[in-house]
């Protein structure tokens, strides 16, 4: 029994108390509509419209009716439009990872533009490596996750690639700090030569191979084989070869480790921000450019993840990021952040 249809046969009944009209609202024949309402009084076990006179009324049973009748035809809308804004990915739950080196101020703006852009859409986030989190992707445990690209996992899609360039994170106290911000630390004691500039260069601009002589921080290998493997030989080619590797999986422990004097690493100039007493400088021709995309699940993937791919995409490229932005999904850009400053005491 079609129980929406018959009680939508009833409440235009009830509006009418006249069968022939009825049938004419609804533009069916009238032995029909009556029909309708004799099952629907049968699936009830109630007579819903009193037929003794010669203009029929509701029962009691009837006026009781009227009420529900409407609460349940909205409620079965509204049960309608919640399950295709859910298979549209306007509703529900998105399970994503994220690493932990990724920027506050980009994590931010992302949570934003997801909330302006999909209210109804909950982003449940997972602070994980890229390891971790294709692991949980491939066991169902995540629906998207921001990976390293590229990925030779299989079984995922991808959204756009977004080119983040890097920079080298150094103590403020080192010799290669810019001309512009001289470094104040103790008197070294070596002084080491001036770096080696190419023309046309900006003076806080540092050449791969003014590194020489350094270690270098680095994530371990199995968190990206493919871009840990394009970095040492980028910096190789350019002339620098460290003279020791470090691991660090954490920021907050690769951040120790460049502060304590015990290497050089490659990051994004957000992530140097966290702390005030290294500093952050552009390689010169962004030699090291890190693609970061989302990925997903190719079987039973999550509606909303295409979508929160691109989401995704528009957000890095909006935060210092080189290459093409992916295409806009309209709204408002982000406001562009005030200049980080901070008062630095040795």
């Amino acid at each position: 029994m079609d129980l929406s249809r018959h009680l939508r046969h009833f409440l235009v009944v009830a509006e009418e108390l006249h069968f022939g009209h009825a049938a004419e609202v609804l533009g069916i024949a009238q032995p029909p509509l009556s029909q309708s309402i004799q099952r629907l009084e049968r699936e009830l076990g109630a007579e819903l419209f009193d037929r003794s006179r010669r203009q029929i009324e509701l029962t009691a049973a009837g006026r009781l009716l009227v009420g529900e009748a409407r609460r349940f035809l909205a409620g079965e809308e509204r049960l309608r439009t919640m399950m295709r804004q859910a298979g549209e990915g306007e509703l529900g739950t998105l399970r994503v990872g994220v690493p932990p080196e990724i920027p506050a101020v980009t994590l931010q703006a992302l949570l934003r533009r997801v909330t302006e852009d999909t209210p109804g859409l909950h982003l449940e986030l997972h602070e994980l490596t890229v390891p971790e989190q294709l692991r949980r992707l491939a066991s169902a445990q995540l629906d998207a996750g921001l990976v390293h690209h590229p990925v030779d996992t299989p079984g995922l899609l991808y959204g756009p690639v977004v080119r983040i360039p890097l920079g080298v994170v150094l103590p403020r106290t080192s010799p290669l700090a810019s001309p512009s911000e001289p470094a104040r630390s103790e008197p070294q004691p070596e002084p080491q030569p001036e770096p080696r500039r190419r023309p046309g260069a900006r003076p806080w601009e540092i050449e791969l191979a003014d590194l020489a002589g350094h270690d270098l921080v680095v994530f371990p290998r199995e968190t990206s084989p493919a871009w840990y493997d394009h970095l040492l030989d980028v910096c190789r080619t350019k002339g620098f070869s460290p003279v020791r590797l470090r691991h660090a999986r954490n920021p907050e422990f690769l951040l120790g480790l460049v502060l304590a004097g015990h290497g050089v690493a490659f990051e994004q100039e957000a992530m140097a921000r966290r702390e005030p007493r290294v500093i952050w400088r552009p390689l010169a021709g962004d030699p090291l450019q890190r693609g970061v995309c989302v990925a997903w699940p190719e079987r039973s993937a999550h509606p909303a993840a295409a979508r929160f791919a691109v989401l995704t995409a528009e957000i890095l490229a909006q935060h210092g990021t080189t290459g093409t932005p992916p295409p806009a999904l309209g709204g408002a850009p982000s406001p562009e952040p005030r200049p980080w400053s901070v008062v630095y005491a040795p």
